[in-house]
């Protein structure tokens, strides 16, 4: 059975009264900031993969070869 108009008006009354007008208003407030900062992160993510890719496309001709990389520690000491 879905609450009727009174049984939602009783529980909004309640609701004002044991956290204050002012309270309820503040954390609505913080909803909304919240929304709004996720959702500027998805647009930043959007764009932020766009441009890894064409950096990722970029870097793979750049990359050396493991002949060019530089010796370890170990095969240095060998080599003197």
């Amino acid at each position: 059975m879905a609450p009727g108009i009174w049984q939602i008006l009783i529980i909004v009354v309640l609701v004002v009264l044991l956290f204050g007008a002012g309270r309820i208003s503040g954390l609505m407030g913080e909803v909304a900031k919240g929304i709004t900062s996720f959702r500027k992160g998805l647009k930043e993510g959007a764009e932020g993969d766009d441009a890894a890719d064409k950096d990722t496309a970029g870097t793979l001709s750049d990359d050396r070869s493991a002949d060019d990389a530089p010796a370890s520690r170990e095969e240095e000491t060998t080599r003197n």
